[in-house]
């Protein structure tokens, strides 16, 4: 994980990770739609973004992907988090990416920690919204999420469990709610955990090293010797 994002957001990015691409870094982050990775000519994770974009609007194609791939279903989602062509696209404009960005492991999970804010990470942080409100943003995002709740969804009502947009012929939850709360539940508890200071140990008195006897000038040398012969004297 990718050392800038918060350590609440690494822990539910690695949940979206494991949920949405149904695999574990770093295996996720080469991950197309239903596991096609093996028809490319390379991973993704060597495609810079706009070699990805581009090649995403084959494989959201039926036409393309039927006669290429012999598979009935196409979609884009790409990588860990398993980002639309779209999705891609609009947060090229929002963060002016230039596309030349090489869609490692690190550039995904900070594109992913991008999308857990658009979704309210930070209101859900600062209690601004309920853990379920921020569980029906983030099926609204990760379409393998269940809503936490009865809501309405993409096309229909839905219900708690549900993904968001059950009823497209496309997709459905892949977790149960009760995970998912979980999960939210341990990423705040992380967060607003108190930090325990490292106890420090106090500095060791160093010893006072020794002064250095100066040697004594030959004129106090020979006044020492003419005082003992005066005395004797």
């Amino acid at each position: 994980m990718d050392r800038t994002i918060p350590r609440g957001a690494a822990i539910l990015l690695d949940f979206v990770y494991r949920t949405d691409a149904g695999c574990p870094p770093p295996i996720c982050y080469d991950t197309i739609f239903g596991n096609r990775q093996n028809r490319l000519s390379k991973p993704i994770t060597r495609m810079t973004l706009g070699e990805l974009i581009d090649a995403q609007r084959n494989w959201s194609n039926k036409a393309w992907v039927k006669q290429n791939w012999g598979y009935d279903k196409a979609s884009s989602a790409s990588g860990a988090a398993q980002f639309m062509r779209t999705t891609l696209q609009d947060m090229s404009g929002e963060l002016n990416l230039s596309g030349s960005q090489v869609f490692d492991a690190d550039f995904q999970d900070r594109l992913a920690y991008h999308l857990l804010k658009r979704r309210g990470y930070e209101d859900f942080m600062a209690g601004k919204i309920s853990r379920t409100e921020f569980g029906r943003r983030l099926a609204q995002e990760w379409a393998s999420f269940p809503v936490l709740a009865a809501t309405k969804g993409g096309s229909r009502v839905v219900s708690r469990g549900q993904s968001f947009y059950a009823g497209d012929g496309l997709n459905k939850s892949l977790v149960k709610p009760e995970a998912v709360e979980a999960v939210l539940d341990r990423v705040k508890a992380v967060t607003s955990a108190p930090v325990t200071p490292t106890p420090v140990e106090p500095a060791k008195p160093q010893p006072t090293p020794e002064q250095p006897t100066k040697p004594q000038s030959l004129f106090a040398i020979l006044a020492g010797l003419l005082g003992r012969i005066f005395k004797k004297g």
